[in-house]
């Protein structure tokens, strides 16, 4: 610091003000600091700031890097919302296992993290039951659960899984499956009374036979079709709960031979990246997952000002991505 204040011609305080930003500083003066720093190559030393401000302006990130099919996307929103109000963004991965989530927390944790951005793994209540009687702000990213008082983010499920039901009827099905989510997770339980909904509203009955528990990988939902499909009077339509059951569920169907689109229609949560990809294209319900990443930092940051505000859940729509494997001609 001392090297760019000489070069800049200014003083050590006028320095730290531009590099911590807790003071207004001159326009001309900025500049010839930054400038300096530029030249020097010279960095901040963030612990040490930490110590005497409390807070090392950073943020913490547990999610799965292999269960979580829009990480990238997700991870690029939130550092760009994070960026944007001068925080860095830490990785941790769960694996998505409550082992994993426990670790990874730790460690975030002891990184000394202002905050931290969270997708619970299946299973895992006593890492957010302990997160919320902590002092470090958390928010639950995607997967939201009611149970638990924290600020959380993620997609509408009860209508939107009602309107796939409603397009799959409005195609003349009127056996339609579901394939549902890990148990647990308000997601599942959701788009199961979504689904119900749906039901009633284009005058069909509930039939338990229908219904298959998945879980959240692709062998779940082979499992799933195939249990569906020695249903007698099996369905002619199947919902299913993400990505990779939707991915299971292709490849069980093939196996039986059946032609997606015609002789079985699958419709699903989640845009993946292959969607339009295979033949026919997978009609899905595709999360705004960029808005999610971006409303939980600011989420974050509404805690971080104030930590005695009311947890807040926001869920937002997703949108309906029509394409050929409901069986009907596909809108653009």
């Amino acid at each position: 610091m001392e090297d760019v204040a000489k070069l800049a011609g200014v003083s050590i305080s006028t320095v730290s003000h531009v590099v911590n930003e807790t003071r207004a500083v001159a326009v001309t003066t900025r500049s010839r600091v930054l400038e300096a720093i530029e030249s020097t190559g010279y960095t901040g030393n963030a612990i040490a700031r930490s110590l005497v401000t409390g807070g090392t302006k950073s943020i913490g990130v547990a999610m799965s890097l292999l269960a979580n099919p829009h990480l990238a996307k997700l991870i690029h929103a939130i550092e760009a919302e994070a960026g944007a109000a001068g925080y860095t963004v830490l990785l941790g991965d769960t694996l998505d296992s409550a082992d994993g989530e426990r670790t990874a927390v730790r460690k975030l944790q002891a990184r000394r993290v202002d905050g931290m951005l969270l997708t619970p793994a299946p299973g895992d209540t006593a890492t957010l039951e302990q997160l919320a009687r902590t002092d470090v702000p958390a928010v639950l990213v995607d997967r939201v659960s009611h149970k638990i008082k924290l600020d959380q983010v993620g997609p509408e499920n009860i209508q939107s899984t009602s309107t796939l039901v409603s397009h799959l009827a409005a195609a003349g099905h009127r056996r339609i499956g579901f394939i549902s989510g890990v148990e647990w997770m308000t997601a599942s339980e959701e788009r199961t009374l979504g689904y119900r909904l749906g039901l009633g509203r284009a005058g069909l009955r509930w039939d338990s036979n229908l219904v298959a528990g998945g879980g959240a990988t692709p062998e779940d939902g082979v499992l799933a079709l195939r249990r569906l499909l020695t249903v007698p009077d099996r369905p002619t339509a199947v919902i299913t709960g993400n990505g990779a059951m939707t991915a299971g569920a292709f490849r069980e169907a093939r196996a039986h031979g059946l032609e997606i689109g015609r002789d079985l229609a699958i419709v699903g949560h989640d845009e993946v990246e292959w969607a339009e990809l295979v033949h026919p294209p997978i009609t899905t319900m595709a999360h705004p997952v960029d808005e999610i990443g971006r409303t939980a930092v600011r989420l974050l940051l509404a805690r971080l000002d104030d930590r005695d505000r009311a947890p807040q859940t926001v869920l937002l729509p997703p949108e309906l991505m029509h394409r050929g494997s409901c069986g009907c001609v596909p809108t653009s």
